[in-house]
């Protein structure tokens, strides 16, 4: 409980909450675009 206390009660441990989020929505952008275009390019490929 104490850690949680900390986490959410202190700036250093906000500043971790905040970069824990951004990296999770960045890699989960990175992989949306990734699959978007590996589709993209499957579709166009010649001889299907």
């Amino acid at each position: 409980m104490e850690a949680l206390k900390e986490l959410f009660g202190t700036t250093t441990g906000l500043l971790s909450v905040f970069t824990i989020g951004f990296a999770t929505v960045v890699v989960v952008y990175i992989y949306g675009f990734v699959k978007r275009r590996m589709d993209e390019d499957a579709r166009n490929a010649p001889g299907k």
